[in-house]
């Protein structure tokens, strides 16, 4: 799943889990749920951040 896609899907996980009409079990699945988007999401800025920070160094 690309970056873009991926804070989409965190973005329509935080208004669900907002929403109270949503059962407890569903409430633990979006939270597992978003939890690894945000993880993925945060190696995907390390990587980018590590390769501007090489990129920067080589000038």
């Amino acid at each position: 799943m690309k970056f873009e896609e991926s804070v989409k899907k965190i973005d329509e996980i935080i208004a669900a889990l907002e929403n109270s009409d949503i059962t407890l079990e569903d409430s633990i699945k979006l939270y597992k749920d978003g939890a690894e988007l945000i993880s993925s999401c945060r190696k995907e800025l390390d990587n980018a951040e590590m390769l501007v920070t090489v990129a920067d160094s080589d000038f």
